[in-house]
């Protein structure tokens, strides 16, 4: 995966503060009940610094059981990979990669009783123990993407990533699709299609109000697109 081409800085549907959002500019209200809720699904946001991907899968008793979050920063930094694993509702593991720099990341587990069975920080040349701090902004992360999940989710907030060839955007499954951009959108695709030998990757959020740009970039996402059944 290589890192994502800088995307314009504002949104005008999904900004958020980081991980610490909780309203989106989408309205997301309500609760989606159990047999309305899908067991696998896609969503992201916009943050300060980049753009957020979630996609999660849950068991038959809709709990979450995978959780993937990447993280593809606007300037200068490597795109992060964050999987949470989830067993019999409760957190399991955390493991962080990244994907430029693949000697470099953290695993983090937990037991039943929700205490540290297994920890590690994978530096260049070296391994060390996390810190309690690192421990606990660990879990309050995966607190907060997870609540984050839920209210995309109940929102209606649809990830779709695909790609975009002379003017013409299929999603991944190949499915042609014509996307109501507002203005600046069609104005980043426009600039980016302009530079594009061939074709780009594309990553758009759906939800009741429009349709979202997330992502323009010389990267095909659907290479490396989780699919359902493929999280576990």
């Amino acid at each position: 995966m290589k890192r994502i081409n800088e995307g314009p800085r504002w949104s005008l549907s999904f900004i958020t503060t980081g991980l610490m959002a909780a309203v989106m500019a989408f309205s997301l209200v309500g609760c989606s009940s159990h047999s309305d809720t899908p067991l696998f699904s896609a969503s992201g946001y916009v943050a300060d610094q980049g753009i957020y991907r979630l996609w999660r899968e849950d068991d038959e008793q809709h709990r979450p059981q995978t959780l993937i979050n990447i993280y593809s920063p606007y300037y200068g930094k490597d795109t992060v990979i964050t999987r949470y694993e989830y067993l019999n509702d409760h957190l399991h593991l955390i493991k962080e990669s990244h994907a430029a720099s693949k000697d470099l990341g953290i695993t983090l587990r937990f037991d039943s009783e929700g205490n540290v069975s297994f920890m590690q920080r994978q530096l260049a040349d070296s391994k060390e123990k996390l810190s309690a701090d690192d421990i606990e902004r660990l879990k309050y992360q995966a607190d907060k993407v997870l609540n984050l999940s839920n209210t995309l989710r109940a929102g209606n907030v649809r990830l779709t990533q695909g790609r975009w060839r002379q003017g013409v955007i299929t999603t991944c499954n190949g499915e042609p699709v014509t996307l109501s951009l507002n203005i600046r959108s069609q104005v980043w695709l426009a600039k980016r299609a302009a530079k594009a030998n061939d074709k780009l990757g594309l990553a758009w959020l759906t939800a009741p109000e429009g349709n979202e740009l997330l992502l323009v970039a010389n990267e095909d996402f659907c290479v490396w697109e989780p699919k359902q059944g493929q999280l576990n």
